[in-house]
């Protein structure tokens, strides 16, 4: 079913039917009432009438409904009165009968102390009667009935009548909603169908367009904040894995195009042993590098997959553990490694990743330290989180290139081996926790790293 026809079915075609269910719900209500209030009115009458039939001189039956100074002005609406004598025959009729009409009408009165009879009757014509029936005993103990009777016209016409203004105003009601959800359906077909577009293109591969704005903020305005900045992101991956792609192969061509060339000039011509065995370990070294440059791209890889196995752990532990683990490299180059760090720290997090992190850090720091120098590594808890910084001595880092050292294969000094993805790896080890990493701006000599784990990790 489209959009368009679920939302006459459920915003049109229901709320009319159940708008009209209620106003039929509501006539039957409203003849019950008219009716009730009917029979109070011809209750109400036959009291009045049945203390006072015999209040006239001697005694006299009569009914107060024909001498009643308003009898010009009710007897539009006024009920009809019959008074019978205790043979059943009519004795007294309001309004009077014109000359020449007759009545036959009989009633044998009952007791008197019986309670009034209500009840509705029907004329040969099918004009409908609300009649009421009281036994009256006289002065002389002479049983009479009278029987008062209303027309129930005036009720049948105030339903019709309600029924004719509820039923139009349904109608109208209908015809509005009809429109209404018309002009929505088409609206929120525009707008979904632009998101469909823009999700086909997304299939297709194509990032480079955001989704239509459409100026709204209800769901499906938030459901398009919420693609656009995905979009973004995917182009973001996108450009990234590009670069990547793009870094690694020149990253990659530069060894295999040097082992080339040193394979192509011992092949010109032959060589002693001595030759052989120097190019040997010259391609020897460049098949390192390459082993290093695999094995740091794995690593990158596997970060970003998030593969690990997070567990309540002690997070001083592995940041001594990183510490010991560096501490012989340090001293081979002259450099002293400071910790400070709190006695226990328990966090949930993947101890592997947390490790590899902090050797990049550390090893980073040793890289650029001078000899003599001091790395200093310190574990504390901020508002926002777990902190974890690594200091070192070296010539710092431009504030122009702070954020760009977390990039792929981007090296601020060429003359520092490394393939420039140590960096990369920790930012995105801290971003697979929920965390961040930068570089502190506050620093005064050398370069600080800071990475943080998110308060929702600490034990």
């Amino acid at each position: 079913m489209t959009l368009t026809r679920r939302l006459w079915l459920l915003g049109a075609l229901v709320p009319a039917l159940a708008t009209l269910g209620a106003l039929v719900a509501a006539g039957m209500l409203f003849r019950y009432d008219l009716e009730a209030s009917l029979d109070r009115a011809l209750l109400a009458q036959a009291a009045v009438e049945s203390v006072s039939l015999f209040d006239g001189p001697g005694q006299k039956v009569h009914l107060h409904m024909g001498v009643s100074p308003l009898v010009e002005q009710v007897r539009p609406f006024a009920p009809q009165g019959q008074l019978f004598g205790p043979d059943g025959r009519l004795v007294m009729h309001y309004p009077p009968l014109l000359e020449g009409e007759s009545d036959t009408d009989s009633l044998i009165p009952g007791d008197p102390r019986g309670p009034p009879r209500l009840s509705t009757r029907v004329l040969p014509d099918g004009t409908r009667l609300r009649e009421v029936v009281v036994n009256v005993r006289s002065p002389h103990g002479e049983r009479y009935a009278l029987r008062l009777s209303a027309l129930m016209a005036q009720v049948d016409g105030s339903v019709r009548s309600y029924y004719r203004m509820a039923f139009s105003m349904a109608a109208v009601m209908g015809l509005l909603l009809l429109v209404l959800q018309t002009f929505l359906a088409r609206r929120l077909a525009r707008r979904l169908g632009a998101i469909t577009r823009h999700l086909t293109l997304l299939r297709e591969g194509d990032f480079s367009q955001k989704p239509t704005p459409d100026g709204s903020e209800d769901e499906i305005g938030q459901l398009r904040e919420v693609l656009a900045e995905a979009t973004d992101k995917l182009r973001g991956a996108r450009e990234a894995q590009e670069r990547l792609i793009a870094d690694a192969a020149h990253e990659l061509r530069t060894p295999l195009t040097l082992m080339r060339t040193r394979m192509d000039l011992v092949l010109r011509r032959e060589r002693d042993a001595e030759e052989l065995r120097a190019s040997f370990r010259e391609a020897r070294g460049e098949v390192e590098r390459l082993a290093v440059l695999a094995s740091e791209l794995l690593d990158l890889a596997a970060a970003g997959r998030g593969e690990w196995d997070r567990k309540k752990a002690d997070l001083a532990e592995v940041v001594l553990q990183a510490v010991e683990g560096a501490r012989a490299e340090a001293e081979e180059r002259g450099l002293l490694i400071r910790l400070e760090s709190p006695g226990r720290e328990e966090a949930w997090f993947d101890p592997g990743g947390m490790r590899q992190a902090l050797d990049n850090l550390l090893t980073n720091a040793i890289k650029f330290s001078p000899k003599g120098g001091e790395i200093r590594v310190r574990l504390w808890r901020a508002p926002g989180g777990l902190r974890i910084s690594v200091a070192d001595d070296g010539p710092g880092i431009p504030p122009g290139e702070r954020e760009a050292v977390f990039a792929p294969f981007r090296r601020l000094r060429g003359e520092v081996p490394g393939a420039g993805l140590g960096l990369p790896i920790v930012r995105e080890v801290a971003r697979r926790h929920g965390g961040r990493v930068w570089v502190d701006p506050e620093t005064a000599r050398g370069a600080e790293l800071v990475m943080e784990l998110p308060g929702s990790l600490a034990a």
